[in-house]
């Protein structure tokens, strides 16, 4: 289900830029392996002040909202719920790039001239997306100074994330990227709180995640429960994570 909203083009303005600063990343200096919350920052109050015209796409759970393959001609902005970025390899073999939340944008590829989606993005919760056509997205940030700034440390953000995604991967045991994963996943910015909970997600899917198999990951699962690390949330597939679980992150 689409809605339109369209805005007459203005200057977005000091105001808009104080309310709309990205919040602070909760890491740990001198530590390797970080663990960071979310890089989004609430653009929907800059498109309100700069006029952006998009439109609002809802979504069920585990739906498609493009595929490998598929014209990139916009760029994408996820208001509510979880979004699962994958790849599959000429001979079929899946992996799951980036679980995407609230503040944070899929498809930017088509900003760099990227003619095709490079990955399948799909639900893995129902899902509110914003929806912006390329033209528009560019027009905006070559007039609202304010947008491009903190769209420009959004993308940088995203670019560090990868790369620690790599260096993980490479040289990281996959217990110690499963804990990694659920921590950023279940991180929602609030400081000071010893209990969080993940999206609804799959073993499967954090397997995909972290490259290993699903009995692995249930392997680590049940280890972390054991210790007091985690806790089966009410929810299907969530995850109650707890502060204690970081100890798995820092060690050596």
């Amino acid at each position: 289900m689409e809605s339109l909203i369209a805005y007459a083009p203005r200057s977005a303005g000091v105001n808009a830029m104080q309310v709309a600063m990205p919040r602070p990343w909760a890491s740990n200096d001198g530590v390797k392996t970080r663990v960071e919350d979310k890089q989004g920052f609430d653009a929907l109050r800059f498109f309100d002040a700069a006029g952006v015209s998009r439109r609002v796409s809802k979504y069920e759970r585990k739906e498609i909202i493009f595929t490998q393959g598929d014209p990139a001609t916009s760029i994408l902005y996820v208001q509510e719920g979880s979004v699962k970025l994958t790849v599959v390899s000429e001979g079929g073999k899946e992996a799951v790039v980036a679980i995407l939340g609230p503040g944070e944008f899929l498809g930017e590829g088509c900003l760099a001239g990227q003619p095709q989606r490079v990955n399948t993005a799909s639900t893995i919760t129902p899902a509110t997306l914003v929806v912006i056509e390329k033209k528009e997205m560019i027009r905006v940030l070559h007039a609202d100074r304010g947008l491009s700034d903190q769209f420009i440390k959004y993308l940088l953000s995203r670019h560090v994330r990868a790369e620690e995604d790599l260096v993980d991967q490479l040289f990281n045991h996959s217990e110690k990227r499963l804990a990694r994963a659920l921590l950023r996943l279940a991180h929602d910015g609030e400081s000071g709180q010893t209990q969080k909970t993940t999206p609804e997600i799959s073993q499967e899917v954090l397997a995909g995640m972290i490259g290993t198999t699903r009995p692995r990951v249930n392997l680590f699962l049940n280890k972390f429960r054991k210790l007091g690390f985690i806790d089966y949330s009410g929810r299907l597939g969530a995850l109650e994570i707890h502060a204690s679980l970081l100890s798995v992150v820092l060690q050596e």
